[in-house]
């Protein structure tokens, strides 16, 4: 239980006192109505004794009674009714609350940190009121009257009378059968006269006189003066004198009550209007027979069309005719006016007089009647007391159970019987603090009961004989708990009365809890609560929570369940603010302890208690609760919630629908997954026009592709400025997003949409309707020089022409989805945006219940959702920027940098570029051309220059030559509607090259370099607003088979040069699919032949593998190669070695086709610089029809390709070390260089398709860059054989320097060997055994150094191989030659073989070693011939 102001100790005396009847006559009643006090209310505050008060018990041992007090009340005849204390008690519960500010004690129990209220002033309120509102019963005495007081006024014209008639209506009030109410102690009753004089109106020396005559009449024992009213009235104001009686009057005053403040009620008025201060005592002026006092009506008697008496609904029914009469009423009146302190100590005087003079003798005189009655009763030879020991300490009677006695609850004793006297010599001493003495009688008077089988008056005795063993000084015996379980057992089921059951529970739980047994003072409380009353049953189940919280080891559960408990008792009984309170502190229990259905459970209850206690704030905060856990509710529960919380708050708002926009709590909004688009909505497809992809907030965040663009961006913009990346440069960001950089304010520009995508999800399982929904901003003008033009403002739609703001009507986000809301707002005037937050209607739909799952709702088909309720409110968008990690204080402390994503800075116009791409393929062959056309739009109000465009993949497309002769003007100048510029020839000599010249220059690739920007050609280089143009583009098949994704990045600047965005971007991604066309293979080897060679240098043949590698898939039926050109700075194609009679090369599936050409050195030419970057094209026609090889696209793609080449070329070199680089430089760079060769070969194709049974006819081309000779090169790049396992190493390999030698194969290209000889020779072995052949060795020297050759002519062939087929023979003559071939010089020699006989011989024996001139051996290695010379020796 909770802690108490009272101990047990003080408050049992305080609850069982004597008490005092007071008759007054009518005169004496107006004197102390003067001070708005009945005679009664008069005395109360002054009526305990302050001294010890001495009596004798029959023993004639004096007893000390400490802290006396009385009770004095006037007369009522009518007992009061149930439910009329019923009411009094729920209006002093209501009245009693909390004290604002008052601090909770804290309690630490485990893991909860509890603040709870130690003290329960309700709970000693209600006991108090309970305890002495109880009526007077027969089976005890403890508050029938003993004395009555009977009050004349000094002023009367004949008091002496008075007292008279006053002494009869007592007389037969207590002896007429008339009257069974109120009771009497004993039937002689003492009388006490009292004569009231009014100081300031009365005659002193009258009452004097009278009270002279009264002493001759009563005796100086039995009647009293008593001077009041010793200031006049209207004086009362001029002095402050205390108010004693307000605590008294304000707990039992039933109009005082707080609670009436809380709506209207009806009450019987009274005729006098001053008796609107009834109090429990309640008295009426109006006069019967003569005598002052209605004695008929208790004052808390209900009238008939008052309240039930069961009204459980109390504290909220009303008691006052007008409240605020009443309130007002009991707030003006001032009581005790007319009393000055000396009045104050007159009635003390009074009361000290009236208790030790007349009361406690009376007392002390019944007891021993009492004792002797007993003693002559019984027939002992000793008093009653002197024999206590014998009867407890010897043999017990052993007790019945209570189930076995008899239900005589109805058995009812006379008044004369010995029982009822032991009972109140009992209750006697028990009155005036005598409990040894009252636990003796009525341990006596329990036997007595109970052999009776009375059981009502048994359970009487128990009871108070526990109380008095408990209260008896010294604790000579324990507290007999079980006395009082049989006692509140008897009470409840066999005489079925609930008030003497509950008296019983109070005051034994009490006594358990000042011995700490809490455990069993609960258990006791729980054990009362029953339906029959809401109040009781809350008010003892809070006080068994208490008890469970203040054990040794608290149990907080216990405590927080009991509470609920109680909390809801308090709300049926109609105690809404006790019922929240309960509910309250047990939340702290419940809190975040993962128990959703009890948190749930009680946020309801509190916001319901708190809307009806219109404490609106709260209830809001508790439906908030709800909504905003992960609710476990059913889909009806939380529809009903939220149906519950959107009422509050549309409450709420109704009292300040002015005030600002409260914060909603659905939906969830995840602020971190906020994107914020900048700019136009992509337009869609129209038919063959396709708009560029750029970026939209339909697209994934890619980081790698991001990656990718940033990079393109960089190299785009370094090259518009020279070379540089400007300090100021900040890659473009269109979408921002949890994964982008949003340090930075991001830049808006004006009359550009600005998109907000917002991530909502519904936790419920009901839908949300959001009406109305748009973003809430900030915005501070600026003008042109970055000034503020106004003051901030806070804006939600008002002000468009700063900027317009898109309202979403409706936006339904059906059960436990995610959903995202794209929110615009249009950027008007140029300054600084804050987006904070959204603002929207929150509702719910009429009826709301998913279908299937799905949401499908009746009639939402039409888009409108009927909304059953909607209040409007805001959420903020919250982001969180990332987490800080650069520095040590960073890393050591969690901070986190900000998101600056939401708020943007408008800048000043900017031109926009919109890009359409016309008759864009999807699908190509590898190495096909196809030509499409590019429209570029500018869509703003500025021009726009500098247009550029970057790729990754730059050999993907060309926008033609830079020279306007270069480029095919459209496809309708050339026969099939060719990609390609064409020039229709006279059949040449077949298969001779057509040579023309072009520098790389003309097509903006200068070889070698890195990747461009490729300048977009557009007329004076400016796009002016508003204006379009269509540009011609050629596309390539990237040469590997499968999806392409080619990005194009678009560059462009406004003409006026702005500070804060200096250029736009334009993205676009191509996705290209491409299927297998022709692999080309191609190598190329040294001509033997040295016949007919046109200058120095030699020629070779070029070998071209051509396959059809294509599979029907793509329809492709076949493929012609109509041209090969070849493109060198040093070599050309010269003519077809193997030209078949038909001239069109065709290849069907899976066919391949091999091709020889011979192959020359190019012309030099006088030229400067540049001739270094002219490149020859020779073109062999396999047709009518010449594809000019140095024009667009033919050469763009070639270049391009070569370019790429180049790149991967370089990117190879550079991972080699260093040091290899420099030994590669001089001498052995000579070596590699004979067998370098660098020719390009192109082969241009066209394949015919059938699609949608039409013929169509492709064409494309394939280049192959052979770089050496003997070493084949390839269209695309093959897939390299994964490397076989190999073993382990567990030795560190040493270092091995890279060796500076060139190889066998680089030392064989330097010299060119060809052997002349027959190939049959006929001779006459018959005639001359030795035959003699001449030979000619030619030597060629391909390098550009002097060689030093040696020929060996000893060499023999030891292969078993060689040695079957050609038949042994020897050189005659010189056997070793030395000689110094100069720079690209020819020699020959003439050598003579001899055979011996007829046969086939390989003449190809000669070894010949080279080296460098310059060096001494270093290179020196044999010289093997690639060919066999075979010669046949025939006999003539």
């Amino acid at each position: 239980m909770a802690q108490c102001v009272q101990s047990v100790q003080e408050l049992i005396p305080d609850s069982f006192v004597p008490c005092v009847a007071a008759l007054c006559s009518d005169e004496a009643e107006r004197l102390t109505r003067l001070n708005h006090l009945s005679f009664s209310e008069l005395l109360k505050p002054f009526s305990r004794l302050t001294s010890e008060v001495h009596m004798r018990d029959p023993n004639n041992q004096l007893h000390i009674i400490k802290n006396l007090k009385i009770a004095v009340s006037n007369i009522v005849t009518q007992p009061p009714q149930p439910g009329a204390i019923g009411k009094l008690l729920n209006d002093v519960v209501s009245g009693s609350q909390p004290a604002e500010g008052l601090v909770a004690n804290v309690i630490t129990a485990g893991d909860y940190d509890l603040n709870i209220s130690a003290t329960t002033p309700w709970f000693e309120s209600y006991r108090e009121t309970f305890l002495q509102s109880m009526p007077a019963s027969d089976h005890e005495f403890l508050n029938h009257y003993l004395a009555c007081m009977l009050v004349a006024s000094s002023g009367e014209a004949e008091p002496m009378e008075q007292f008279s008639k006053l002494s009869q209506e007592q007389h037969r009030i207590q002896h007429n059968n008339d009257y069974s109410y109120p009771k009497w102690f004993i039937p002689n009753t003492l009388k006490y006269y009292v004569l009231l004089h009014d100081v300031t109106s009365g005659d002193e020396q009258r009452a004097e006189s009278i009270y002279e005559e009264m002493k001759q009449k009563y005796g100086t024992q039995g009647c009293y003066l008593l001077k009041i009213n010793s200031r006049a009235p209207n004086r009362a104001s001029d002095e402050q004198i205390p108010d004693p009686w307000s605590q008294y009057l304000q707990k039992n005053s039933i109009q005082n009550q707080e609670s009436y403040e809380d709506g209207p009620c009806t009450m019987t008025s009274s005729k006098n209007s001053d008796s609107n201060l009834l109090s429990l005592d309640g008295l009426d002026n109006e006069v019967k027979d003569g005598l002052p006092n209605n004695f008929r009506i208790h004052p808390l008697q209900i009238d008939q069309c008052g309240d039930p008496p069961n009204n459980t609904d109390g504290s909220e029914s009303k008691s006052a005719s007008s409240v605020h009469e009443t309130k007002k009423a009991s707030t003006a009146v001032i009581r005790g006016a007319c009393l000055t302190l000396t009045d104050h100590d007159r009635i003390r005087q009074f009361i000290q007089e009236f208790t030790f003079r007349g009361l406690l003798p009376h007392i002390e005189k019944t007891i021993r009647q009492l004792n002797d009655q007993l003693i002559s009763r019984k027939g002992l030879s000793r008093s009653l007391f002197s024999a206590t020991k014998k009867w407890f300490s010897g043999s017990k009677v052993p007790e019945k159970s209570i189930n076995e006695l008899k239900n005589t609850s109805g058995l009812l004793y006379p008044p004369e019987a010995p029982e009822l006297q032991i009972r109140k010599m009992a209750d006697l001493c028990f009155l005036v603090q005598h409990y040894d003495l009252a636990y003796s009688c009525y341990h006596t008077a329990k036997k007595d009961f109970l052999n009776d089988q009375a059981m009502l008056y048994a359970a009487g005795a128990l009871e108070m004989a526990a109380v008095s063993a408990f209260l008896q000084p010294g604790a000579p015996r324990p507290y007999p708990a079980h006395y009082m379980d049989t006692a509140i057992q008897t009470y409840r089921d066999i005489c079925k009365n609930m008030v003497l059951a509950e008296r019983c529970v109070l005051l034994s739980a009490e006594i358990l809890k000042s011995q700490s047994k809490y455990s069993e003072a609960a258990a006791l409380l729980i054990r009362l609560t029953s339906e029959d009353s809401d109040l009781r049953s809350a008010l003892l189940l809070e006080q068994a929570a208490h008890c469970f919280i203040n054990m040794k080891s608290p149990m907080v559960r216990k405590y927080a369940f009991h509470m609920i408990l109680a909390g809801h008792r308090f709300s049926k009984a109609g105690q809404k603010k006790h019922a929240l309170r309960c509910y309250c502190q047990a939340m702290q229990v419940y809190k975040g302890k993962g128990w959703s259905l009890a948190e749930d459970h009680i946020n309801f209850t509190i916001g319901r208690q708190s809307y009806t206690l219109r404490q609106l704030d709260n209830a809001v905060s508790a439906f908030r609760h709800i909504l905003i856990n992960e609710s476990k509710q059913s889909a009806a529960q939380q529809g009903a919630f939220l149906r519950e919380y959107l009422y509050v708050y549309k409450n709420v708002n109704q009292l300040s629908p002015d005030g600002p926009l409260p914060q909603l709590p659905l939906p969830y909004i995840n602020s971190s997954a906020t994107r914020v688009f900048f700019g136009h909505d992509r337009r869609p497809a129209d038919g063959e026009k396709q708009a560029a992809t750029h970026i939209s907030l339909d697209q994934e965040y890619d980081s790698e592709s991001s990656q990718q663009w940033r990079e393109l961006e960089e190299h785009v913009v370094a090259v518009a400025n020279k070379g540089v990346i400007p300090s100021s440069f900040y890659p473009t960001q269109y979408c921002l997003n949890s994964y982008s950089d949003n340090s930075r304010f991001p830049l808006a520009v004006v009359e550009e949409p600005i998109t907000v995508e917002v991530a909502f999800r519904n936790p419920l399982k009901v839908p949300l309707l959001l009406s109305d929904l748009s973003l809430l901003w900030k915005f501070q003008p600026k003008d042109a020089s970055g000034k503020d033009i106004e003051k901030v403002k806070e804006r939600v739609t008002g002000e468009p022409e700063m900027i317009g703001t898109e309202v979403i009507s409706e936006f339904l986000i059906n059960s436990e989805e995610s959903k995202v809301a794209r929110l615009k707002l249009f950027p008007h005037h140029i300054g600084e945006l804050h987006i904070l937050g959204v603002v929207y209607n929150l509702g719910t739909i009429q009826g709301s219940g998913t279908v299937d799952g799905i949401g499908a709702l009746p009639g939402c088909h039409t888009g409108k959702h009927s909304l059953s309720m909607s209040v409007r409110g805001r959420q903020d968008l919250e982001i969180q920027g990332p987490r800080l990690n650069n520095t040590k204080e960073e890393k050591t402390s969690v901070k986190y940098g900000p998101d600056r994503r939401l708020d943007p800075i408008v800048t000043e116009e900017m031109p926009l570029l919109e890009v359409f791409f016309i008759h864009f393929p999807t699908g190509l062959l590898c190495g096909e051309i196809r030509k499409a056309y590019v429209e570029f739009v500018n869509v703003s109000k500025c021009p726009l220059t500098g247009l550029k465009v970057v790729s990754k993949r730059p050999e993907f497309f060309t926008f033609g030559g830079n020279t306007a002769a270069l480029t095919p003007l459209s496809p309708s100048t050339s026969e099939n509607c060719s990609a390609y510029k064409t020039v229709v020839t006279a059949s040449p000599s077949l298969g001779t090259a057509l040579v023309s010249t072009a520098s790389s220059m003309d097509f903006g690739t200068g070889t070698g370099q890195q990747l461009e920007a490729i300048p977009v050609p557009l007329p004076d280089s400016v796009l002016l607003p508003g204006a379009s143009i269509q540009l011609p583009m050629w596309l390539r098949g990237p040469d590997e088979e499968g999806v392409h994704e080619i990005n194009f990045l678009f560059y462009y600047e406004s003409v006026k040069k702005q500070p804060k965005k200096r250029h736009r971007i334009l993205r676009h991604t191509a996705v290209i699919c491409t299927s297998r066309s022709l692999n080309v293979r191609a190598t190329v080897c040294r001509s033997n032949s040295l016949e007919d060679e046109e200058g120095r240098g030699g020629n070779m043949l070029v070998f071209v593998d051509v396959e059809n590698t294509n599979t029907s898939e793509a329809g492709v039926k076949e493929f012609h190669m109509v041209q090969v050109s070849s493109s060198s700075k040093h070599w050309q194609l010269h003519k077809s070695v193997n030209i078949s009679e038909n001239k069109d090369a065709k290849l069907a599936s899976r066919e391949k086709g091999k091709f020889c050409f011979k192959a020359v050195r190019c012309k030099q030419k006088e030229g400067g610089i540049q001739s270094s970057e002219k490149y020859t094209f020779a073109d062999i026609i396999f047709g009518n029809e010449q594809i000019i090889s140095s024009a667009s696209p033919c050469a763009d793609f070639f270049y391009r390709s070569l370019s790429s080449e180049l790149k991967k070329t370089q990117d190879q070199l550079s991972a080699y070390p260093e040091k290899h680089r420099e030994a590669t430089e001089g001498a052995v760079r000579l070596v590699e260089k004979c067998s370098e060769v660098d020719l390009s070969i192109v082969i241009l194709w066209k394949a015919y398709v059938v699609e949608d049974n039409k013929q169509l006819i492709l064409e494309g081309q394939h280049h192959v860059v052979v770089r050496t000779v003997g070493k084949e090169a390839f269209s695309h790049s093959q897939k390299e054989e994964p490397p076989e396992m190999e073993l382990l190493k567990f030795f560190r390999p040493e270092n091995t320097t890279v060796s500076t030698r060139p190889s066998v194969e680089q030392l064989s290209n330097l010299i060119k060997t060809s052997l002349h000889y027959p190939e049959s020779f006929h001779h006459p072995f018959h005639q001359k055994s030795l035959c003699l052949v001449p030979v000619t060795l030619l030597l060629s020297n391909c390098s550009k150094a002097d060689v030093d050759v040696i020929v060996d002519l000893r060499h023999k062939t030891t292969s078993p191989e060689a040695l079957e087929t050609h038949g042994s023979f020897t050189w005659l003559g010189q056997t070793q030659y030395k000689l110094q071939l100069k720079s690209q010089e020819m020699h020959s020699l003439q050598l003579k073989a001899c055979f011996v006989h007829t046969g086939v011989y390989n003449l190809g024996t000669p070894r010949v070693f080279a080296k460098l001139s310059d060096h001494v051996t270093v290179f020196e290695t044999s010289q093997q011939n690639s060919m066999p010379a075979l010669i046949i020796i025939n006999n003539a």
